[in-house]
C-alpha cells in the first residue's frame, strides 16, 4: 500500500526577473519542510520537464539546463503533463505559475483549473481582460475537482491586498469602498510633482516624468503609464472579486473588460498616438503650464494631486483619475518613492479604514506574493 504524497508539483511559465526570483525563493525553503517540487520550467521558446524525483533543486544550474533543453515551449502540453504527474501519485497537487504578461497564457487558465490544477500568477490579463475568460475561471474553479485561482500579485505585488479582500468577503464583511494609489509610476510622479507644501522649488511635470523614465519607474514609452490603463486593470480585478465573492448582490457594473472603467488619461490630446517614447518626453514640456495650473489650484485649497483608483461599491462606480486630497490625508503624508497605498472602507473597518501600504512593484516582492499564494495550497 503506497503512502500518500504531500508533494505540490510546480510548473513555472515565464522565467525572467520574477520567474527567476520565484525559483530562488522556492528553493530557499528548508528542504525538510519544502513541499514544492519544480517539475516544469518554460521560457517563450523552450521547456524543461522533470520528474518529481528529479525536480529542480539547484538555483544556480536550472538556467543552463533550460537553455540546453531540446523541448519546445508548447503551452497546450503543460496542463496535461502536470495532470498526468498528479494522477501517478496519490495526494499530489499541482499548480501552474504564470509569470508572463501574455493573453495567450491567460486564456488557458479555465482549461488548467478544470483539469484540477491551480493557477498562481501576477499576470493581470485573465482577471481584467475579456469577461469570457473571467467567467471561465470562476466556473472551472467551482466545478467538481476544479483547481484554485490565486492572484495576490496582480494588485500591489506582494502587498496583502487581494487576500485581505477575499478574507473580508469570505467572512461576510460588507465592502463599501476601496480607494488607493495603485500605480507605482503615478505614485512617484505625483509624490514629487505635488508634494505637501514646502519652500523647495516646484518641478515641472515633464521633468518629473523624464526623471521617472530614466530611473526605470515608467515604461519605455511613458504614455503606457499616463493612460491610466494599469490602474484600470487593477480596479477591474478588485471590482470583479467583490462582485464574485460578496455574500449579497452589489451595485457594481458588470465590467466586460478594464476598458469599461471610467479612466482619466493624462496624455495631452496632441500627443495621443505618438509612437516614440523619446518624442513624447521631448514634447511634454509644451503642456507643463496646464499641469502647473492644476497643482496651483489644489495648493490654494491646502490640497495635493494624486492619481487614484476607486471601487465604490455603494454607488456602483469604478473609476481612475486625478483627485485632490488634503495635505493631512494619508495619500499626501504617508507615501514615499513609488509606494502603493490602499484603503478598505468596510462595515467592520468603519469609520477608520484598513490601510495597506508599501512597495507595489519589484521582482522580489512580486515573487514573494506568488510564493505566498503557493503556500495557501499546503
Amino acid at each position: 500500500m503506497s503512502s500518500q504524497s504531500k508533494d505540490i508539483l510546480v510548473g513555472i511559465v515565464g522565467v525572467g526577473l520574477v520567474g527567476g526570483e520565484l525559483v530562488k525563493q522556492i528553493l530557499s525553503i528548508n528542504k525538510a519542510k519544502n513541499p514544492f517540487k519544480i517539475v516544469l520550467l518554460a521560457s517563450s521558446r523552450k521547456a524543461l520537464y522533470t520528474s518529481p524525483e528529479n525536480a529542480i533543486a539547484d538555483s544556480e544550474s536550472w538556467k543552463a539546463k533550460l537553455d540546453s533543453s531540446e523541448e519546445k515551449a508548447e503551452l497546450s502540453e503543460f496542463g496535461g503533463y502536470l495532470a498526468g504527474l498528479v494522477a501517478q501519485g496519490k495526494g499530489r497537487k499541482a499548480v501552474i505559475v504564470d509569470n508572463t504578461s501574455s493573453e495567450d497564457v491567460a486564456r488557458l487558465y479555465p482549461e488548467w483549473i478544470a483539469q484540477g490544477l491551480s493557477v498562481a500568477t501576477p499576470n493581470k490579463k485573465a482577471f481584467s481582460g475579456e469577461k469570457k475568460t473571467w467567467d471561465g475561471i470562476l466556473a472551472a474553479s467551482e466545478s467538481e475537482g476544479g483547481g484554485r485561482w490565486l492572484n495576490e500579485s496582480t494588485v500591489g505585488a506582494g502587498l496583502p491586498v487581494i487576500n485581505t479582500l477575499k478574507e473580508m468577503l469570505g467572512s461576510g464583511d460588507r465592502v463599501k469602498k476601496i480607494e488607493g494609489v495603485f500605480s507605482g509610476t503615478m505614485s512617484y510622479i505625483f509624490n514629487n510633482f505635488s508634494a505637501p507644501s514646502s519652500d523647495a522649488p516646484k518641478p515641472a511635470f515633464s521633468e518629473v516624468v523624464k526623471v521617472a523614465r530614466e530611473k526605470g519607474y515608467t515604461e519605455p514609452h511613458p504614455a503606457d503609464d499616463l493612460n491610466g490603463y494599469d490602474v484600470a486593470r487593477k480596479l477591474t480585478i478588485l471590482a470583479r472579486t467583490v462582485s464574485a465573492l460578496s455574500h449579497s448582490q452589489t451595485k457594481l457594473p458588470e465590467l466586460q473588460s478594464f476598458l469599461d472603467v471610467q479612466t482619466q488619461s493624462l496624455i495631452p490630446a496632441p500627443l495621443e498616438g505618438l509612437a516614440s517614447g523619446d518624442d513624447f518626453v521631448g514634447r511634454l514640456p509644451e503642456f507643463d503650464q496646464e499641469f502647473n495650473k492644476l497643482r496651483e489650484e489644489a495648493a490654494k485649497e491646502g490640497q495635493v494631486l494624486r492619481f487614484v483608483g476607486v471601487v465604490d461599491v455603494e454607488e456602483g462606480v469604478v473609476k481612475a483619475g486625478l483627485e485632490r486630497y488634503p495635505v493631512t490625508h494619508p495619500f499626501a503624508t504617508s507615501l514615499g518613492g513609488s509606494d502603493n497605498i490602499i484603503m478598505f472602507h468596510t462595515e467592520r473597518y468603519s469609520p477608520r479604514p484598513l490601510i495597506v501600504q508599501g512597495a507595489g512593484a519589484g521582482a522580489a516582492v512580486t515573487a514573494m506574493g506568488v510564493l505566498g499564494d503557493l503556500l495557501k495550497l499546503v
